[in-house]
């Protein structure tokens, strides 16, 4: 916990490399002093079909899984910080967003393996 979910146009693939967009997105995570490093998990996904702007043509959407209990400036910390580092690097991207959604703890569960994280 956190999960950092990215979702992008397939496109990106051609033009930035995307184990450096996940690179940011953890470092952005670090940098917002809101959650610990050692828990952040990112994973991204492409998407073929899609539809934006009528003059876009490129797209990177991130989500931000939290367990309840941010305050909404923590949470829009990690928005800014994260919106900010990403666009530094995808400046060509027509559309970079970032949505902030709490998870409730009480009904979030996980299974993780001794010795695997």
């Amino acid at each position: 916990m956190p999960h950092f979910v990215i979702e992008y146009s397939r496109d990106l693939e051609d033009r930035y490399d995307l184990s450096e967009v996940m690179e940011i997105t953890y470092a952005s995570g670090v940098e917002s002093g809101v959650m610990a490093a050692d828990n952040i998990k990112v994973r991204a996904r492409p998407y073929d079909h899609y539809r934006i702007l009528d003059d876009g043509d490129s797209f990177l959407h991130t989500t931000v899984f939290l367990l309840g209990g941010r305050t909404d400036p923590q949470k829009e910390q990690v928005a800014r910080i994260l919106r900010e580092n990403l666009q530094s690097y995808l400046q060509d991207v027509t559309s970079i967003s970032v949505d902030i959604r709490d998870m409730n703890p009480q009904v979030y569960k996980k299974r993780v393996l001794p010795g695997k994280g």
